[in-house]
């Protein structure tokens, strides 16, 4: 993890040095004057090398004075969206085997100082908790980034709570990012269980108290593994007083459903082998959840919200559910499961059913990692969204473009209309997938939303966002922890 600390505006004597420079503009401030100590050397390397400041363009220069190395890094236009947070994450990725270095922050304010200081940590993220045999040169090096600003005493300020949504997207990621003989649904519920230092209220749902809520549909799924399941409720009351009175209940809250399937080998309809080890993150809706919460906790958000996740395990056994097996769900619906491999939306119906009825929420968004479907239509660039609420479509489409997690609205019919009449059953009350192929993600949200007794409520399939094939922007390659950013984002427009 690196380390992000800011200090007043003002050249340091030595070292690895970061000069942020604008499209366009002249070098200026503490950076010109560095540039007239060294007779314009740094005027004339921008020249030679074309460097023009555009976003993403990188110049190295070596042994400029006392100095080990001088990067110059463009900031794109100054109206750019993001600007700062991607800036911070090309000088993470331009520091390379740098261990620490210094960022003239000039023009900058104290939150978007703060935001370059949380696309260094995002970017610089890496998960080397299994590698042993790892060479010097392979190894995390960066340890330290100082802000050198003027608005230094705002900066800490502002960069406490960034860093608290940092660290929560870093659990995030380190969840999605566990081989799942490591992370299964008991390990899971107790990595979650340790937040409670943060002041959030944790319950464990285990096997027993699943079967008393008559929990049918998700424990259809989990019925096959001889990992025992697990729903976590985590409360945060942030607008009603959290800690103060352990039996205070949420009012109107914001509720996120997560699910966590830990790993999903498709039961009796199993997957073909190929790509078979990428479903240890078939739970990465659950784990954006548990992130969004700790990030909720860390900056003392002044709301209250109420993350559920389901966590299971889908495995082929004797014990499994066959396809044609009918399932009694919470709600009392009963479902024909004709494909054990759309497991997802039956871990869903059961917790968003729950969650409607004791929580009774303003909004409620869930994520999963739902359909292949959602990837064939909208590949790796958006999310898919479907939602009941114009209202809530348009917050979090605002929040998904402020912080570059976007999110396209996909149709949702009535139910008895369009989609919805692809999934009636012949014998059961709703079957768990669709006609054909045809429209998938649709239908599995068709199937959801059967769930959903008139409250304001979002479900965001992010099967093509939760992982990334290579380095792209404020992400690594590996775990994104798409949602949890997007959603504390959200949650401020209710602070």
């Amino acid at each position: 993890m690196v380390e992000i600390v800011f200090g007043k505006l003002a050249l340091p004597k030595d070292g690895v040095l970061v000069l942020p420079v604008g499209e366009g503009l002249p070098l200026s401030g503490e950076a010109s004057v560095l540039d007239e100590k060294q007779g314009g050397s740094l005027s004339k390397a921008m020249e030679t090398a074309e460097f023009t400041g555009k976003s993403g363009q990188s110049l190295n220069l070596y042994n400029v004075g006392a100095y080990k190395r001088v990067i110059l890094i463009g900031t794109g236009k100054a109206n750019a969206p993001r600007r700062a947070e991607l800036l911070g994450a090309a000088i993470a990725a331009a520091l390379g085997k740098e261990t620490e270095a210094a960022i003239l922050a000039i023009g900058f304010t104290a939150e978007q100082a703060a935001e370059i200081g949380l696309g260094a940590r995002l970017r610089s993220y890496k998960f080397d908790k299994y590698r042993t045999t790892q060479k010097p040169e392979e190894k995390t090096r960066l340890k330290k980034l100082k802000l050198l600003t003027v608005v230094q005493k705002d900066a800490d300020s502002a960069w406490e709570i960034a860093k608290s949504v940092a660290t929560g997207v870093e659990f995030t990621r380190d969840l999605v990012t566990e081989p799942a003989n490591v992370l299964y649904p008991a390990e899971f519920a107790e990595r979650v269980e340790g937040l409670k230092k943060l002041g959030l209220k944790i319950e464990v749902f285990g096997q027993k108290e699943l079967e008393k809520l008559g929990f049918g549909t998700l424990l259809s799924v989990s019925q096959g593994s001889v990992r025992e399941p697990r729903m976590v409720v985590m409360q945060w009351l942030g607008a009603s007083g959290n800690g103060e009175d352990k039996k205070k209940k949420p009012k109107d809250p914001l509720v996120f459903v997560g699910k966590g399937v830990t790993f999903d080998t498709g039961g009796i309809s199993l997957k073909p082998a190929a790509g078979m080890e990428d479903m240890k993150w078939d739970m990465a809706g659950a784990g954006t959840v548990a992130g969004l919460m700790c990030a909720l906790a860390g900056r003392k958000a002044k709301v209250d919200a109420v993350g559920l996740i389901g966590l299971v395990e889908n495995m082929p056994s004797g014990s499994a559910t066959r396809p044609g097996d009918v399932v009694t769900s919470h709600a009392g619906k009963t479902v024909e499961i004709l494909n054990t491999d759309a497991e997802g939306r039956l871990v869903l119906a059961d917790v968003l059913y729950y969650a409607q009825q004791r929580f009774a929420p303003k909004f409620m968004v869930n994520l999963a990692t739902l359909t292949g479907a959602i990837i064939v239509g909208l590949g790796h660039e958006y999310a898919g969204m479907f939602s009941n609420s114009d209202e809530l479509v348009g917050k979090l489409t605002a929040s998904g473009e402020a912080v570059g997690e976007k999110l396209w609205r996909m149709p949702l019919s009535k139910e008895g209309e369009g989609y919805d009449k692809e999934i009636d059953s012949a014998i059961a009350d709703v079957k768990n997938i669709g006609g054909g192929r045809a429209g998938g993600s649709i239908t599995a949200a068709q199937f959801l939303q059967r769930f959903v007794n008139n409250t304001p409520w979002a479900h965001l399939d992010i099967a093509g966002m939760a992982w990334c094939a290579k380095d792209a922007g404020v992400n690594p390659k590996g775990a994104t922890a798409f949602g949890v950013r997007l959603l504390d984002h959200f949650t401020r427009g209710f602070e």
